[in-house]
């Protein structure tokens, strides 16, 4: 039960962003320039990121979007490598490039501060340039921030699966100003 009213009763952050409309306008803007305006990381690597973050924070609708978003929008739908990242990035099948960038959004998730010249320095190794750098750390950083807000307001939160992965595909297909 969400800790405030929610219009229609809507699940997640979409809820949460309808109780406060430009608020919830401008957070719709920043997640679309994040995850689908200019990057050198595809917007499949970007939703792996936010959902990678999202799993570690263990926010259950933002992990179960962004999980479904991701595998939509690098393999048609087929969670393997998302499933993969989550339960074992060392040995899940990604490059080296977004091994080093989900390791260096697993450090911005614990404390900014937990990111070291040593995290940058493995991710440049890997092929990352400072653009990439760059809007991984953003990502997980604004990853924190929608966690907390989801959670902090105990959106609503589906159970089923099949939810999420319809929020996924609508979101890999339309992005977040729809």
């Amino acid at each position: 039960m969400p800790h405030i009213d929610v219009p229609h009763q809507r699940p997640g952050i979409r809820g949460l962003m309808a109780t406060k409309p430009s608020s919830g306008r401008a957070l719709g803007q920043l997640a679309e320039q994040l995850l689908r305006g200019e990057s050198p990381l595809t917007v499949g690597e970007r939703e792996l990121i936010a959902a990678y973050v999202s799993s570690r924070n263990e926010t259950r609708y933002c992990t179960g979007s962004h999980s479904a978003a991701a595998a939509h929008t690098l393999s048609g739908g087929d969670y393997t490598v998302v499933d993969a990242v989550k339960r074992d990035l060392a040995t899940a099948p990604v490059s080296e490039k977004l091994r080093a960038l989900l390791e260096l959004a697993g450090h911005v998730q614990i404390s900014g501060l937990a990111v070291t010249e040593e995290h940058i320095a493995a991710a440049r190794a890997a092929g990352a340039d400072d653009e990439a750098v760059h809007d991984t750390v953003l990502i997980a950083a604004a990853f924190c921030m929608y966690n907390r807000y989801v959670d902090g307001l105990a959106a609503i939160t589906p159970d089923d699966p099949a939810v999420y992965d319809e929020i996924g595909e609508n979101l890999a297909s339309k992005g977040y100003l729809s």
